[in-house]
């Protein structure tokens, strides 16, 4: 997965665990990039009568860094703040909800934004509305209607929607997370079954996103839109966290925790797949602490991959050449960690600088694609993964592309990738919920009323 659930401890607090990270130009005003960043991971739809919801007491934030150092140079904060407006009822609405501001609504949520660069604050808005979550056919009869009037717009250009969305990721947990397996090529895993099409594991849940339209001068350093693609002023990096209070005290007389004491970062995600596959499990919650520009800590992980090691082994035979490379994997370094530099690939570069940090690294200066291809650079979609990332890129089968070297003769000339790596995949596509011709992109959540739940197979 993406960043769902991907470490011990954030994994027990999912209103601030990050599912995904999304950067690209935006292909409705290519003067503007889209920022979005995914929390609260797997909802199912009907999970009522207390529904997911953006946690009052966490600090969402969205981090760019634009002068090369990893450092963030400009963060977007947002805080949300949820109001009771009947104090005498269990329900989420008694009624059907019609408007952001229709009082049969009991349980509304408000956010603010604010923009942090060269310590100093802005802020941009304030009690902005999210709208409810889709409760179902009754209570929420007209929901991309509640949902378009959450949509805002910003000083100085750009337009911010926080509110529940339909997951857009897509991979088949079931599989991978039991030994490895990739069910197109369960003949050829170590312990065989047959083969089948992958199962899409998120299809049908719910996040909760925060998405920001920013007009592209606001984000460079100098204040410009570039058009050298080649130019390093041209690439931007970005990543999400979640933090929360140092401490936290139960107030008896509430019955809630009150926080106290400075803000701790305690997720934090920019290319997906990092911590959760790339990072061992007793350091995964040590990384989302930490910043990305202090992540040469980790690059020997990089250098080093524990799959890249593992898929000769759960396939036999399958990945000989790549067994045999005994290399530091400085084409998942550049890839993961600096960005791709000058002459790597013919009129393209994303480079960051020679600081190791986990972030999207997104070109402003490479237009949207006028059809894009989900495997993105690595099909020669410059537009896409892992140039930013977009909505409907396939990051799980790039990277596990990548990861089996496909990538490598990139950086060394001499390595032939194996046969299977160009065809690795997980078998799933996009099932979720129809993306979205505009901002925010991403689909209208599933209703609790409409949500149909799996069947049960313990054989």
């Amino acid at each position: 997965m993406s960043s769902h659930r991907e470490a011990p401890e954030i994994s027990k607090d999912p209103v601030a665990d990050g599912t995904d990270t999304y950067a690209f130009v935006s292909p409705e005003n290519p003067d503007s990039v889209v920022l979005i960043a995914n929390f609260i991971p797997l909802q199912k739809a009907d999970a009522g009568p207390n529904f997911h919801e953006f946690g009052d007491d966490v600090l969402y934030e969205i981090h760019v860094s634009n002068r090369g150092t990893s450092e963030a140079d400009i963060t977007y904060q947002f805080r949300f703040t949820t109001e009771i407006r009947n104090q005498n009822t269990f329900l989420y609405n008694v009624g059907p909800i019609s408007s952001l501001g229709d009082t049969n609504w009991n349980r509304p949520q408000f956010y603010s934004v604010t923009r942090v660069q060269n310590g100093r604050s802005r802020i941009l808005a304030e009690k902005v509305p999210c709208p409810p979550v889709n409760v179902g056919v009754r209570s929420t009869p007209d929901y991309p209607a509640l949902a378009n009037a959450a949509i805002r717009d910003l000083p100085r250009g750009g337009r911010v929607f926080a509110g529940q969305r339909a997951d857009a990721f897509h991979v088949d947990l079931g599989s991978i997370f039991d030994l490895g397996a990739l069910r197109p090529f369960n003949e050829a895993h170590l312990i065989s079954m047959p083969a089948m099409d992958g199962r899409n594991a998120v299809q049908g849940y719910n996040v909760h996103s925060i998405a920001l339209e920013v007009p592209i001068d606001q984000l460079t350093a100098d204040g410009s839109k570039p058009t050298d693609v080649l130019d390093p002023s041209s690439t931007i990096g970005v990543w999400a966290t979640a933090s929360r209070q140092k401490s936290r005290i139960f107030d008896r007389k509430t019955g809630t925790f009150q926080g106290m004491g400075p803000w701790k970062q305690v997720s934090r995600l920019g290319n997906p797949l990092f911590n959760e596959v790339i990072v061992p499990m007793a350091r995964k919650d040590k990384w989302n602490s930490r910043k990305p520009e202090g992540d040469k800590a980790f690059q020997k992980l990089v250098y080093r991959p524990e799959l890249a090691g593992l898929l000769p082994v759960l396939y036999p035979g399958v990945f000989p050449n790549l067994a045999a490379y005994d290399k530091d994997r400085a084409d998942l370094h550049a890839i993961l960690l600096t960005g791709i530099p000058e002459g790597v690939v013919p009129g393209f570069a994303n480079f960051t600088g020679p600081v190791p940090a986990d972030m999207l690294r997104l070109n402003v200066a490479i237009p949207p694609s006028a059809e894009e291809n989900s495997l993105g650079l690595v099909a020669g979609d410059a537009a896409g993964f892992p140039n930013g990332r977009r909505i409907s890129d396939d990051v799980v089968t790039i990277e596990l592309r990548a990861v089996a070297g496909l990538t490598l003769p990139l950086v060394d000339p001499s390595f032939t990738p194996d046969g299977a790596a160009a065809a690795i995949e997980d078998g799933t596509t996009n099932t979720n919920a129809p993306l979205l011709d505009g901002f925010p992109f991403l689909g209208h959540p599933g209703g609790g009323y409409q949500f149909q739940p799996g069947t049960y197979d313990a054989s």
